[in-house]
């Protein structure tokens, strides 16, 4: 469970350094919008849900679209609408996921690039965004999945590092939230830093670090520091630090006279699952 003000919080204070922190976040989008060749969209309102800074790339491949920019940290909105100089930027729009300030029907594109898992409720985040796709809308989306920092999780311990939603529940998700052809997939990654204080500053400079809820609240202390980079130390490669990164990517339609669900002969619902090459 997330606790949303911190996880505000922490992004907030990145808002300056986030850009050059987050090449994961910059490479995963990258393959988003790959996928985007395949599917036949024309859409009058995109809305980039967790835009952190806000980015051109959506407007570029659909330059007819009103694309707004929504992220719950104000830091990161303000800091993107400055790149973008004489030109005219996306609508920038805070708030929080599972209660958007946007009309039902409204959206014909949500796009949310490795934002979902900070949602303090997966689920009501996607039935927010069903709640807002017109008949016909696409939902494509990519997060983090459980052998995320499978690495700092074995050095700081399971309790130190978020828990991330496997595949196979956020596609059950999916349908829970009513949405139709439901298709996931998941892919392996693999980052390379120099050691595990490169790693723990590039987490603190996109504002990843621990936002869990149940969290300890008091400061670990120089010793467990000490530790932590000893044991990151051990798991070093060649002089450095490999670090594994599951991304899980979803799709799925707000039904237009197709049925909101895909289903067996006995009413079992479908989610088709790809596997990546």
């Amino acid at each position: 469970m997330i606790d949303a003000r911190l996880a505000r919080r922490r992004f907030e204070r990145a808002a300056a350094s986030y850009a050059k922190a987050s090449r994961l976040e910059s490479e995963i989008g990258a393959r988003m919008l790959e996928r985007l060749d395949y599917v036949k969209l024309a859409p009058r309102r995109v809305l980039d849900a967790g835009s952190g800074p806000p980015q051109r790339a959506l407007g570029k491949r659909y330059p007819a679209a009103e694309v707004i920019a929504f992220d719950f940290a104000l830091g990161m909105l303000r800091i993107g609408k400055k790149r973008f100089l004489e030109r005219s930027p996306p609508k920038a729009v805070c708030g929080d996921f599972m209660r958007l300030p946007l009309a039902p029907a409204s959206i014909d594109l949500v796009w949310s690039n490795m934002a979902l898992h900070w949602a303090a409720d997966p689920l009501a985040a996607l039935r927010e965004f069903h709640r807002v796709l017109a008949p016909g809308g696409l939902l494509m989306f990519s997060a983090l999945g459980p052998d995320t920092l499978a690495e700092l999780r074995a050095a700081a311990g399971a309790a130190r590092v978020h828990a991330f939603a496997d595949m196979h529940d956020l596609g059950d998700m999916l349908l829970a939230a009513g949405f139709a052809e439901p298709v996931m997939d998941m892919e392996r990654l693999t980052l390379v830093y120099a050691d595990g204080a490169a790693l723990l500053a590039d987490l603190r400079a996109s504002g990843q670090t621990s936002a869990r809820a149940d969290r300890a609240r008091g400061l670990a202390g120089r010793g467990f520091l000490a530790d932590l980079h000893a044991r990151l130390a051990r798991q070093a490669r060649n002089g450095k630090l490999p670090v594994s990164f599951e991304a899980v990517y979803g799709h799925a339609w707000r039904a237009a006279g197709r049925r909101e669900a895909s289903r067996t002969a006995d009413g079992r619902s479908i989610v088709q699952f790809e596997r990546r090459r």
